[in-house]
């Protein structure tokens, strides 16, 4: 009798598939954006030196929508295997003060802060506004009139919108777009006047002669575009809120494992080093950061706290931060 228990427990060991290592088959990386804007050039940008730290194919979805809400409730509603991830920017730390969804990266678990972007406001080569102050000089005599490309409440052109309102006179209309992408291609096409937008998105069409910037969101040139004055030279008061801007990044739900958070994080912490993606965040002006961990956290969490009360006190928040929770920095 025992060896036959014991022969049974053999088969039963046999027959029982072990445990498979993390990843087993491919992954799929969502993009908050869509094709051609900077959310989506980061990630396919930094995705090949991922595959090959991760061992298994990543494939890349652009899942557009909601000022990034659309992929967000997206990934968090995929099982908390790992095997669903998402590419996203810093849309999601707004959503609450926007009213636009509940979900913030509070409550996901950030793999890597690739980096971040510096702003620019851009135009088209042969817009009437050769300089910011043309610029706001045609918004403060027409109000509302001066049309902007924006990526919905949250996103980044609104959100430097919010801050401009804050330290000048800024009232124009937005028109929104499912990405920087598609609305620079629109302003393009006449129709918006300009879009406020990250360096990343833009740089290339800047540099071919498509378009102009007439300012950085940063205290001071940047090496990408060593031209273009600093925002502060025309709206001093935009001090007090720079340096500021976009940030991308790689988040799973809270409740993935922590070895496969493990495995992800080094995979994206060896990818961040990749010569070609460095030179890419370079040549768009992107700060390579390469954050996981608590730091990744504290970063989250101080970003939300500035520009939501900034939100705030320009009126453009729907929901006050203090509902939140979000206490004033």
């Amino acid at each position: 009798m025992k060896m036959l228990k014991a022969a049974l427990a053999a088969v039963v060991v046999a027959a029982s598939p072990a445990l498979a290592e993390y990843p087993e088959r491919e992954v799929l990386g969502v993009v908050m954006w869509g094709a051609g804007g900077a959310t989506d050039t980061v990630a396919r940008a930094v995705n090949p030196a991922a595959e090959e730290a991760l061992g298994k194919p990543i494939v890349v979805l652009n899942k557009s929508g909601g000022a990034g809400a659309i992929s967000t409730a997206f990934v968090n509603a995929a099982p908390a295997d790992g095997y669903t991830f998402l590419y996203g920017a810093e849309n999601p730390q707004l959503h609450g003060v926007m009213g636009v969804s509940d979900i913030d990266y509070g409550d996901m678990y950030p793999i890597n802060i690739l980096g971040r972007g510096v702003g620019v406001i851009a135009v088209p080569a042969d817009s009437k506004y050769q300089t910011l102050s043309d610029l706001l000089g045609d918004i403060s005599a027409n109000p509302g009139s001066v049309k902007m490309g924006s990526t919905g409440p949250g996103g980044l052109p609104s959100t430097i919108g919010a801050l401009i309102s804050n330290a000048t006179d800024f009232d124009v209309t937005a028109i929104p777009f499912d990405g920087e992408g598609p609305g620079l291609t629109a302003m393009l096409g006449g129709e918006v006047d300009f879009m406020p937008t990250g360096i990343s998105a833009a740089a290339e069409q800047i540099k071919a002669g498509n378009m102009r910037a007439l300012a950085v969101v940063n205290p001071e040139p940047v090496d990408t575009l060593p031209d273009v004055p600093a925002i502060t030279d025309t709206i001093p008061e935009m001090s007090r809120f720079l340096p500021w801007g976009p940030f991308y990044g790689v988040f799973v739900r809270a409740e993935v494992p922590d070895d496969v958070k493990a495995t992800l994080t080094e995979a994206f912490s060896t990818a961040a080093t990749d010569e070609t993606f460095l030179e890419l965040m370079a040549n768009r002006g992107n700060v390579v950061m390469n954050m996981s961990g608590q730091e990744a956290v504290d970063f989250l969490a101080k970003w939300q706290q500035v520009t939501v009360w900034a939100l705030q006190d320009t009126g453009a928040a729907k929901v006050n931060p203090e509902e939140l929770g979000i206490a004033r920095p």
